[in-house]
């Protein structure tokens, strides 16, 4: 189009040229037609522009057509999507009705049976008060009647109560000659069964029968408190625990170093391995109490360790401590809510201190980090803490326990029931290592000691009854038991201090101990503890 636009200006400006003489009225109009063709040129070029754009929205035009075609497809797809829902729509509402229906009619029918039932209630209602009203006068027809017999009764009953006291009289005489008769028939058929029935044979024996002949004790320990029963990388074993099972081997005459055999026994299965024979002896921190005693089947033996709960300290915050006493004012790590915190708030609260609690108990880790001064526990448990912080560096501190112990724990050994000549031997080292402590006789000085005094004399030379017919203790027994681990205060050295004690100094000499001795349960009576031994005779 733009092109045919182009050719009529061509023609008209030819035809402008062609004209040119003509005269001067022809040239006039060729100029005015030049003019004009000029005019016509940009008209021209203007609507070439405007075509343009025209045909351009055109094409956005055809576009938009296009794209709005689709979409009246896909809108024609979903309406008929919409029309088969709502063709399924109302097939389930015409089901819904007809169970709609169905249930009104069932509702009526129920209705229906309501008042009929309802009716019948009302009916069964009048009925009851019918009958209770003929029970009420039966009841005042049966009371006459029984004030009629009781009367009658009274009567007889008075003529004929002198003869039945008579004759109940005579009749429990007559039973008790027939027992006393029968009872002594018994009596002498059981004496003749008795002479003529031997003894039963018993086939029992003792734990401690059973130990020698195997030739090993087994004795039930911890290997991980240091101080009561610890086993080191090497595997040895140590501790307080150890010596007092090492000291029952030597008693019986077995190799206290070889014919141990530790068995580890934990807390929850101590006590079958005892029943179950897996063990002879328990001897593992194991507490004394009424319901193990009564209902686990075990007899305790001797307390060699008086344990309760303690307060160890960090002196860098208290460095002038020597005594739970000196601690007001202290923070304490210590399980919120446990005995344990209550028993240390009980004990601040009755000597006038004050204390706060922090609640932690995580194997002394928030001790070590100084997150409070003091950590409070079992003292066994914290003589094994103070000892693996110390070797371990966890702890950039100086700590020490305290003297104090604030609750009751008596640690004992523990043996079957019913075996009391293996539990009298088991009990006896104890008590005889303790009576060596009293004596002033140690593992150094047994050999050489005063026999001229009778106590050391029964000690160190007699028997004192302990074993069985099979198998007695030897007259020597306590100087093997003072030979393989000492007496008392010698094996406490050994478990908690530096093993350096004489035996006949005091505890108050002791040095380099983990946990002081002077001052606690565990010294010796006259010393001012409660461990001290029954009379060896």
């Amino acid at each position: 189009m733009n092109e045919k636009y182009t050719i009529l200006i061509g023609v008209l400006l030819c035809s402008v040229s062609i004209t040119g003489c003509i005269g001067d009225d022809g040239e006039e109009r060729i100029e005015q037609l030049e003019t004009e063709a000029i005019e016509y040129q940009e008209i021209m070029a203007s609507l070439n522009q405007t075509l343009d754009i025209l045909e351009s929205d055109m094409a956005l035009l055809n576009s938009s057509i296009e794209t709005l075609n689709s979409r009246i497809s896909d809108l024609d797809g979903e309406i008929l999507q919409h029309i088969s829902d709502i063709a399924q729509l109302n097939e389930q509402n015409d089901s819904k009705t007809d169970e709609i229906t169905q249930l009104s009619a069932m509702v009526a029918a129920l209705n229906e049976s309501k008042s009929r039932l309802e009716s019948e209630v009302v009916d069964l209602e009048t009925a009851r008060s019918s009958l209770a009203s003929q029970v009420s006068s039966l009841e005042a027809a049966k009371s006459s009647l029984e004030a009629q017999v009781s009367s009658l009764t009274t009567s007889n009953q008075d003529l004929t109560t002198a003869n039945e006291a008579a004759a109940e009289e005579i009749s429990e005489l007559q039973n008790l000659a027939a027992t006393l008769n029968s009872t002594i028939s018994e009596l002498l058929e059981t004496i003749e069964e008795l002479e003529e029935t031997p003894p039963p044979e018993v086939n029992w024996s003792s734990t401690l029968d059973l130990v020698i002949e195997r030739g090993t004790l087994k004795c039930g320990v911890k290997n991980n408190q240091y101080g009561m029963g610890y086993q080191d990388s090497s595997g040895q074993f140590s501790g307080l625990d150890i010596s007092y099972c090492m000291g029952i081997a030597a008693a019986i005459g077995l190799d206290a170093n070889s014919d141990v055999e530790y068995v580890l026994a934990g807390g929850a299965n101590r006590f079958e391995l005892l029943a179950d024979g897996s063990i002879d002896v328990l001897i593992r921190t194991t507490t004394w109490t009424t319901s193990r005693d009564a209902d686990l089947d075990v007899d305790f033996g001797a307390i060699n360790f008086y344990d309760g709960q303690g307060i160890m300290v960090n002196l860098d915050e208290f460095p002038n401590a020597e005594s739970a006493l000196d601690l007001d004012g202290a923070s304490i790590c210590v399980a919120v809510g446990s005995t344990s915190a209550g028993n240390i708030a009980d004990y601040f609260e009755e000597n006038g201190m004050d204390y706060t609690a922090v609640n932690s108990w995580n194997d002394g880790v928030d001790f070590a980090n100084e997150q409070c001064d003091a950590v409070t526990g079992d003292m066994s448990s914290l003589v094994s803490m103070k000892w693996e912080m110390e070797q371990d560096g966890s702890a950039d501190f100086e700590m020490a326990i305290m003297p104090e112990i604030i609750s009751k724990e008596p640690l004992a050994s523990a043996t079957r029931d019913y075996d009391s000549e293996w539990n009298e031997v088991v009990s006896w080292v104890w008590f005889g290592m303790v009576t060596a402590e009293e004596l002033g006789v140690t593992s150094q000085n047994y050999q050489s000691a005063d026999t001229s005094v009778p106590a050391i004399d029964r000690l160190l030379n007699e028997n004192l009854g302990l074993g069985t017919a099979d198998n007695p203790l030897s007259n020597t027994w306590m100087r093997s038991v003072l030979a393989a681990v000492g007496n008392y205060g010698e094996a406490y050295d050994d478990a908690f201090c530096d093993g350096t004690y004489d035996g006949v100094s005091g505890s108050a000499d002791m040095t380099g101990c983990l946990m002081p001795r002077s001052g606690t349960l565990n010294a010796l009576e006259s010393e001012g503890g409660v461990q001290y031994a029954p009379p060896m005779r």
